[in-house]
């Protein structure tokens, strides 16, 4: 009985460490970048149980006395996303631009902004907000399909009751799959402190591919701004907020729309060059991204070369581009974090507003956990971002 112990002791314990190793290895594949998502974001909720490997009886012979160092290992791997957030913060609020280091994010007496980037309770307990409603409004009709936004608001207030800048999300899913429904934490957190926040639906690659979706999602502005008054929304002040293929959506639409009313943009471990997607694609184990960008774009760059460059954000960056917020994970091993990069380094040649938060140890999907390191820094960065832009 004490050898069957020992045994499942040891593969619990390499188990443990292999994951854990996830941590600061990236993912060779598809199945193991969400196990990476999992250990990155949630690992400090995972690390006690690698503490198992020192049940009792872990001395009793060598390959117990290796279990139990390696369980050991296994939790310090899954505490260095934790430790390595806390480091990031430390230069803060020195590190914040003057963009919006002086922001006063909007909140109520029932809904607080956040106090600090990282907050240790809410990694437990999570984040608190009051209540808010939610209803589903169909915007457009395309033949037979009906294309539909989520609107969030705050709870008890009465339609007209006052102007509120509101937060338009595009939702991420390689422009194929997707739901606006995904990650509404972030959503429901924005609506109870003010803002009218709305998940837009749009249309999917290959049967509707670019320019598709972002006409789909400007035309859901369009559809807002027509019930500014019965939504509570201030028309004049909307921000873009995308995620993956939701960001490039988002600031495509945003740079090209010349549109005042848009006073920012907000994108996730966003592509932001598809010509530079194309030449250096992600592995194809992870994710087939040239053929991704294929379906989207309809066919290779040497195919639709004008279609690339059209759907590219970067190019489109000028001297009246809106202030941007990029957030991305520095192990990103689906859209690499020289997307956000290079993008970084193209509005501070064009002398725009932006800031760029890389965050070393997340990878795709890392917001995915609203409490955990990612999910609470990122959003302690959008309401300052948001408060700024919007005032």
């Amino acid at each position: 009985m004490e050898i069957l112990f020992s045994k499942i002791r040891l593969f619990y314990a390499v188990f443990s460490l292999a994951m854990a190793v996830l941590t600061v290895v990236e993912a060779p594949t598809s199945m193991l970048w969400l196990a990476a998502l999992g250990v990155t974001e949630w690992g400090y909720w995972l690390a006690p149980l690698s503490l198992l490997t020192w049940l009792p009886g872990w001395n009793r012979s060598r390959v117990g006395r290796i279990s139990a160092w390696m369980g050991l290992a296994a939790t310090l791997f899954l505490m260095t996303p934790l430790v390595r957030a806390g480091v990031l913060v430390q230069t803060w609020p020195d590190g914040l631009p003057v963009l919006f280091k002086d922001a006063v994010p909007r909140a109520t007496p029932s809904s607080l902004q956040r106090a600090a980037p990282i907050v240790l309770t809410d990694l437990l307990i999570g984040v608190a907000s009051s209540d808010v409603t939610m209803r589903s409004v169909v915007y457009a009709t395309k033949g037979d399909q009906h294309l539909a936004l989520d609107l969030y608001r705050q709870a008890g207030q009465p339609a007209g009751a006052g102007l509120a800048p509101g937060v338009i999300i595009v939702h991420g899913g390689s422009w194929q799959h997707g739901d606006r429904a995904e990650l509404t934490a972030l959503n429901r957190y924005l609506a109870a402190r003010g803002y009218v926040v709305a998940s837009v639906g749009y249309r999917f690659a290959p049967t509707w591919p670019f320019p598709a979706a972002r006409d789909d999602v400007r035309e859901a502005i369009m559809f807002l701004k027509a019930h500014a008054g019965e939504y509570g929304l201030d028309p004049h002040r909307v921000v873009l907020l995308g995620r993956s293929a939701g960001g490039q959506i988002a600031l495509s639409l945003t740079y090209t729309a010349s549109d005042p009313d848009i006073r920012g943009a907000i994108a996730f471990y966003t592509p932001a060059d598809m010509n530079y997607g194309y030449e250096h694609p992600s592995n194809p184990w992870v994710l087939d991204s040239r053929s991704v960008l294929e379906a989207y774009l309809g066919g290779s760059p040497s195919q639709v070369p004008a279609t690339y460059e059209a759907a590219s954000p970067i190019r489109f960056v000028s001297p009246n581009t809106v202030p941007t917020l990029l957030i991305h994970g520095g192990r990103d091993e689906l859209v690499f974090p020289a997307q956000s990069e290079r993008l970084a380094v193209r509005l501070v040649q064009a002398q725009r507003p932006h800031y760029f938060l890389r965050l070393p140890w997340a990878t795709h999907g890392c917001d995915a956990h609203f409490n955990g390191p990612c999910g609470q820094i990122s959003t302690y960065v959008i309401e300052r971002f948001l408060s700024a832009v919007t005032r």
